[in-house]
């Protein structure tokens, strides 16, 4: 897996704090993301803003625990550092009550993320980060930014009422890739204005309508599909004990743009990603250690 060039990958986004019924754990789509493509052997690097308070400098501390760079994450003197309660119910499934006018709804544009973005050979971005006018005109920047065969993956992720038609609409044709789940496609198709259909069909729609390179739909823990334009695969997901889900889909997404930029087939792809998910899932919190024989070993375990 660590085999070859290490690619420069980029999580943009929020940056914030988990509070778990368990204690508190730094999360955010882009750090999880970061954090397992650092293991899978490229360079994860997380791009968003803290506060600067104690809840900023902790988080600081716990990306380099986490061997992540804090190069790109902005300091803001007046807004606080991110936070999220997070309620698990009884199959380990999150909800989310996300706090409003944080540190990373302020992402600023600035020349050291425009250099990042033309380096970058893959962006990952959602639609969270994207609620605020600010950090929407920073995203879009950076992502206008990066090199034409730079891989701009929009992992959709829909949060509590953080999101518009325009939002999303805007994100596909900035992307190249599109991730999101069996639930949110119907809604998003509709939002779109898109006729329903069956998943394949509204996929196949997707990926036509914003002449996308993948288009992947994960079904929780029926596994996935993903969908380019000359090949389709399908996956049934492995079963695992699940811990809780937090982190799955981004370990997911980490593992998907690994084998994409590596040019691996649609069913390899789909195989690691959805054993990388599990893992991640039969863990608490999104940013588990692999065993001490390594994350390839480990993953190996899941049957």
């Amino acid at each position: 897996m660590n085999s070859g060039r290490r690619y420069s990958v980029v999580g943009l986004g929020e940056l914030l704090w988990d509070l778990l019924p368990s204690g508190r754990q730094l999360g955010g789509a882009p750090a999880n993301f970061a954090y397992i493509t650092n293991l899978l052997g490229d360079s994860g690097i997380p791009a968003s803003r803290v506060g600067r308070d104690s809840l900023g400098n902790e988080a600081i501390q716990r990306l380099a625990q986490l061997e992540l760079s804090a190069e790109f994450v902005q300091s803001d003197a007046i807004h606080c550092t991110g936070t999220v309660q997070v309620e698990i119910d009884k199959v380990g499934q999150p909800r989310f009550d996300i706090t409003e006018s944080v540190a990373w709804d302020f992402l600023e544009w600035t020349s050291s993320w425009q250099q990042l973005a033309r380096q970058a050979d893959a962006v990952c971005f959602g639609s969270l980060a994207q609620r605020s006018p600010a950090s929407r005109s920073t995203i879009r920047r950076f992502l206008q930014a990066t090199r034409p065969e730079a891989a701009r993956i929009f992992d959709v992720n829909l949060r509590q009422n953080f999101y518009t038609a325009e939002i999303l609409a805007e994100s596909m044709k900035l992307a190249t890739i599109v991730k999101l789940n069996h639930e949110e496609l119907p809604k998003i198709m509709g939002l779109l204005g898109c006729a329903s259909g069956s998943e394949k069909d509204l996929a196949q729609h997707l990926l036509s309508s914003y002449h996308l390179k993948l288009v992947c739909v994960t079904r929780g823990n029926g596994g996935s599909l993903l969908l380019s334009p000359d090949e389709l695969s399908e996956h049934p997901g492995f079963r695992v004990k699940v811990a809780d889900t937090v982190g799955a889909g981004d370990a997911f997404t980490a593992a998907m743009v690994h084998g994409y930029l590596r040019g691996a087939s649609l069913a390899q792809i789909n195989e690691t990603a959805n054993r990388t998910g599990a893992w991640v899932a039969s863990h608490s919190g999104a940013t588990p250690a692999p065993g001490p024989d390594g994350l390839e070993h480990t993953l190996a375990e899941i049957a």
